[in-house]
């Protein structure tokens, strides 16, 4: 995993062009919603993120032609945290995905809000727009490594994680038991507070049983020969998930929040993204359509999901939790 921060090539023309008309074609399209959204709590007004309708594809793009760069608002090495954000936000990214197409909505948001954050890609060789595909233990260790130099950076005594599919679940689970992200013993001394996590493959998934099947046939290695050993290990009952689990979900000293769509196609079921307290530590799980029953995302737009993103604010910064202001998003396009 590079640390280095890789700025953005500059787009040429044809790309100005297509950005501009997708640009215009998501404003026309959000355009109906903000009266909806705006009716749907009482009292002042919260900011909510400028999430738009195509942000998902467009994310995929950027992503391809921008595998090494940081997301927008992250990897500010000079950037110091404050005594309202007093914990830096580390963003861990999905399986096959990068730090640029998976916080395109998140990072700048949260650098809007005041918090120092910060985005790797691990899991994968620099360069490659497919990151967090190799062995889960393997990529903790790249985490550990990452948090320690926000940490020295920074000067701040503890991070907060939020994280996206692996990068929610057993990847930061397994940086926080068995990589140093946690001092069960003193558990003030955790280097990590909370953990948010956004349709965490906590206990396996089977890729609307695609998984499944895959395992059943005994299948499951000659996929991760293809794709990464990250799929074994994230399958229901595989030897990572077993060992992650044997100990319980939790640490002691870390705030816990999974955020989850009955609609995820990946990390199936859903309700295997869900967390059981263990002692000293707190969890909070929430299924979106129960805060926002017209949001139907999926897997990859809770990512780039509005109504998620508050929570998210909210999760991080409990004291000043505000209202979510609900709007519709879709499947596969975000907003």
């Amino acid at each position: 995993m590079s640390d280095r921060t890789v700025s953005r090539r500059q787009s040429n023309p044809r790309r100005t062009r297509w950005a501009a008309a997708c640009a215009g074609l998501a404003l026309s399209l959000t355009a109906g919603l903000s009266g909806e959204a705006a009716a749907v709590s009482d009292g002042p007004a919260p900011p909510r993120p400028l999430g738009r309708f195509l942000d998902v594809p467009a994310a995929l793009a950027g992503g391809l032609l921008h595998p090494d760069a940081p997301p927008s608002g992250a990897n500010d090495w000079n950037c110091r945290p404050t005594r309202r954000h007093p914990r830096p936000v580390v963003l861990l990214h999905g399986s096959a995905a990068n730090a640029f197409n998976n916080w395109g909505l998140l990072s700048p948001w949260l650098k809007r809000e005041g918090y120092c954050v910060f985005a790797p890609n691990y899991g994968g060789p620099p360069g490659s727009p497919f990151q967090a595909t190799g062995p889960i233990p393997a990529s903790a260790r790249q985490v550990a490594r990452y948090v320690d130099r926000v940490l020295k950076a920074t000067g701040a005594r503890q991070v907060d994680i939020v994280g996206h599919s692996q990068g929610g679940g057993p990847t930061p689970r397994w940086y926080l038991r068995f990589e140093g992200g946690t001092n069960p013993a003193h558990p003030k001394r955790n280097k990590v507070r909370s953990l948010v996590a956004l349709a965490p493959s906590n206990h396996g998934g089977n890729v609307a049983g695609i998984g499944t099947l895959t395992t059943q046939l005994g299948l499951n290695p000659a996929v991760s020969a293809v794709v990464g050993q990250a799929w074994s290990d994230q399958m229901v009952g595989s030897e990572m998930n077993k060992k992650l689990d044997r100990d319980g979900d939790t640490q002691p000293g870390v705030r816990y929040t999974v955020i989850a769509t009955k609609y995820d196609e990946f990390a199936t079921p859903y309700r295997n993204n869900f967390l059981t307290a263990g002692p000293g530590a707190t969890v909070r799980n929430i299924l979106i359509q129960r805060i926002c029953p017209q949001d139907i995302s999926e897997h990859l737009s809770l990512a780039y999901d509005t109504n998620a993103a508050q929570l998210v604010g909210n999760a991080l910064d409990p004291a000043h939790a505000r209202p979510v202001r609900c709007g519709l998003v879709l499947p596969v396009l975000g907003g």
